[in-house]
């Protein structure tokens, strides 16, 4: 009968086959030739002591004990060509698995984004880092598969209560995901490896009957006696259906300022905005892993941080071991950064966001927006951060130190941001509540981490798009919007997920409501 068990090892044991069968056949106690295979459930690292373990959770099969590993395939998805047609509005995780879900369900969905494929958004990337052009529909945040496909792929999430993570872990490995996010404790695809698979799942909704069309921007929302028709494109193709999902992520200003035109219920909502830090891997790894050289079995550090400052959180937010920080405007005249790194997470810097919780009341000065004062706060920092470092994809930079000292950096020393930085003090950036709290919170982290609070790393402003300044409320239930029938508003746009697995989830359960409500209407 095959065994599971629960150990800690080294890392070397960890990552070494044979060594591996070695310890366990001393843990359970047979002769190492009598284990046919280890199988590895569940991998995370503890390094809360100085000598860093992996903790394992693993199935041990003996000699002639069948193996039995289930097989991760694709669900058995309809040919929908001629069925009953969804509107998905945005193709990131949130809108393509709201699709999938569809597609099981024997509808069709027609998936409308704004920006290109992703073989396209590459030109456009090239064009921010080289050429400093941001694209209003074709950027980091938008195109085929969202902000994520080239935002990282971290894959962890806190909220186990929003649905079935491993069904979402799992449709991602059916798509061509290493198996090891099955396994490690904090999953990471890779921003090399995500837009294949991306364009895989694009591929099947397609196969299968659904259309996906790129390039096409909503402009417009039909609605009738509070029940929406179809919606009007930026080319003046209406498409009707009375049932959309509208997953436009978090950074679709012109969706926020439509609804908002058309009297479609919004309101304001808190988030979190600071800056991105970045030191050399090797420095964060000597931190966590308390060694000069971190070898070749472990793999580089992440680290996580909270404090409590001048009553706010300040936290750390999508920390990129081994990663780049990158350009992340969607319209001229701001900057913004995010990070993100490769699968294999080599890269010589790790960064990370290190942000502040906002509250609504910060949102005053801009109470003539209404619903989008939180959304003018957001974008008044991130166009004076494009004023202060020049008019470009350059963004206002200062050593971590010198931040806190309210010093101005004499240099910056070159970082993995490719548009490049302009020594700035932050304090310029930010109201003065948050560059207090910032520096404060700076010293803490300090203290938390010995040798974090340093010269060596570099902070680029702002971090701002950690989530959506808007939420479009919806009924608990139906998940309908309270106003408007028929009209699903869905991730993080809607202020309903915070990352890829979460927005997956709700996508699907969106999906799901709408064939709830189809079916009794049959």
């Amino acid at each position: 009968m095959p065994q599971e068990l629960l150990f800690q090892v080294s890392p070397e044991i960890a990552t070494n086959e044979l060594l591996l069968k070695q310890h366990v056949s001393k843990l359970i106690r047979v002769d190492a030739k009598e284990i046919q295979h280890i199988s590895i459930l569940k991998r995370s690292i503890d390094a809360r002591q100085k000598a860093v373990k992996f903790n394992l959770k693993v199935t041990i099969y003996l000699v002639g004990e069948p193996i039995q590993e289930a097989k991760i395939e694709l669900p058995e998805y309809k040919n929908v060509e001629n069925a009953q047609e969804v509107i998905v509005v945005g193709a990131g995780p949130a809108g393509l698995f709201a699709a999938l879900q569809l597609i099981e369900l024997g509808l069709k969905p027609i998936v409308i984004e704004r920006g290109k494929d992703v073989r396209g958004r590459r030109r456009d990337l090239k064009a921010i880092n080289r050429d400093h052009v941001v694209d209003e529909d074709s950027n980091y945040c938008f195109g085929e598969g969202g902000a994520g496909t080239y935002s990282d792929g971290k894959l962890y999430t806190r909220s186990k209560k929003r649905g079935d993570v491993t069904r979402i872990l799992e449709l991602f490995v059916a798509y061509g995901a290493s198996h090891d996010i099955l396994v490690d404790a904090h999953p990471h695809i890779g921003t090399n490896k995500l837009p294949q698979i991306i364009q895989d799942m694009r591929e099947k909704i397609i196969e299968m009957g659904g259309q996906v069309l790129f390039e096409t921007r909503l402009t417009d929302i039909i609605i009738k006696n509070n029940e929406v028709q179809g919606i009007v494109t930026k080319k003046g193709d209406t498409i009707l259906a009375n049932k959309i999902i509208l997953a436009t992520g978090h950074s679709a200003r012109d969706i926020f300022e439509l609804l908002d035109r058309k009297q479609i219920f919004i309101e304001a909502k808190a988030f979190a905005l600071g800056v991105r830090a970045e030191h050399p891997q090797s420095l964060i790894d000597s931190i966590q892993y308390s060694c000069d050289y971190r070898g070749e079995h472990l793999p580089p550090s992440p680290y996580s941080i909270v404090k409590q400052v001048g009553g706010r959180g300040m936290y750390s937010f999508c920390m990129c071991p081994g990663g780049v920080i990158a350009p992340c405007a969607t319209s001229p005249g701001e900057v913004v950064t995010n990070g993100w790194s490769p699968s294999k997470r080599d890269q010589s810097t790790a960064n990370s966001g290190i942000v502040v919780e906002l509250k609504l009341e910060d949102f005053k000065p801009f109470a003539k927006f209404g619903a989008l004062a939180g959304m003018e706060f957001q974008k008044s920092i991130e166009q004076k951060a494009w004023h202060l470092a020049g008019q470009t994809q350059k963004v206002p930079a200062q050593k971590m130190v010198d931040f806190t000292q309210n010093k101005v950096s004499s240099n910056i020393p070159k970082t993995s941001y490719v548009p490049g930085t302009a020594s700035v003090e932050m304090g310029q950036v930010f109201p003065g509540f948050l560059t207090q709290i910032l520096r404060e919170g700076f010293v803490e982290f300090g203290k938390s981490m010995r040798g974090f609070l340093t010269n060596e790393a570099v902070l680029h402003a702002p971090e701002s798009r950690t989530s959506s300044p808007v939420r479009i409320p919806r009924d608990p239930e139906t998940l309908e919007h309270l106003q408007i029938k028929g009209l699903y508003p869905c991730g993080e746009g809607a202020g309903y997920a915070g990352g890829i697995i979460s927005a997956a989830i709700d996508g699907e359960k969106c999906a799901l409501k709408i064939g709830e409500v189809l079916k009794k209407n049959l």
